[in-house]
């Protein structure tokens, strides 16, 4: 269980990050103590992330010691696996302290019954081909030989072959994961809280019987979310602390509980 406020962002592919979005993200984790009461990491913080037995990538130091400091003042961080960070969990925890995984979460966040995913290959006719290729990416056999690799030339393979999945959004404008998400909070004894990251696009709506959200990318605008016991509010990032609340929707247990059993009736 998470207890609220909750931060969640997402997708900050630090890398390939321009310096203000990376100064941004630190001053918003040094800032998440005033803020929050947990942090989420919705995925793909790093654009490239591997550790070797006596190496690491030296981008986003700074990001994974303002992460420790975090956990160290008693602030939980749950780390979402994305498909650019999905090497190396044991090491992230290890320096962090950050809860890693790269399954799915469930869980309570507050009173919220949450199901958080990073997003990638959760389509089922668009992402077939990547899931193919994520088998092979994330066999042990694989990882040990891409470790034989020097750190420098390991780098630079990995950053040019991660071009395509990190210079856009999705370009069905999130939809899929849209669609994906909905299901899960229209099943029966389902989430009434799913969140996404991968697509770049933020989104915050009703759907099925509960909301559906997603940070977007935070390499590209600056964005997160803030889960309260009562709301949850899309918020745009500004240095001077007075965020812009873009969107924000509120947890109503009755009309929720009300909204399921009719989805259920058309089902």
């Amino acid at each position: 269980m998470l207890n609220t406020p909750t931060l969640v962002l997402g997708d900050a592919h630090l890398g390939v990050a321009s310096k203000d979005a990376e100064r941004a993200l630190l001053r918003l984790l040094r800032d998440v103590p005033s803020r929050a009461r947990s942090l989420v990491i919705m995925g793909d913080l790093f654009d490239f992330w591997f550790a070797w037995r006596h190496a690491m990538p030296r981008t986003g130091f700074r990001v994974l010691a303002a992460l420790a400091d975090l956990h160290d003042a008693g602030i939980p961080v749950l780390w979402i696996g994305g498909n650019h960070d999905c090497w190396g969990g044991d090491e992230l925890m290890a320096e962090t302290g950050a809860q890693y995984t790269l399954h799915p979460w469930a869980g309570s966040i507050g009173p919220w019954r949450a199901e958080l995913v990073h997003g990638d290959g959760l389509r089922e006719v668009e992402d077939a081909p990547y899931r193919r290729l994520r088998r092979v990416l994330r066999h042990s056999l694989a990882i040990r030989a891409f470790g034989l690799l020097h750190p420098n030339l390991a780098s630079r393979v990995a950053l040019a072959s991660s071009h395509t999945s990190r210079t856009r959004r999705a370009g069905d404008e999130g939809r899929g994961l849209l669609a994906v998400g909905t299901r899960s909070l229209s099943a029966p004894d389902g989430p009434n809280l799913v969140i996404h990251g991968h697509s770049h696009v933020p989104m915050l709506r009703r759907a099925g019987a509960g909301w559906y959200a997603n940070a977007g990318a935070w390499y590209l605008d600056q964005q997160y979310l803030l889960i309260e016991s009562d709301r949850i509010s899309l918020r745009a990032w500004r240095d001077s602390g007075e965020d812009v609340v873009l969107h924000s929707g509120e947890r109503n247990i009755e009309e929720a509980t009300a909204e399921r059993e009719e989805v259920l009736r058309r089902v």
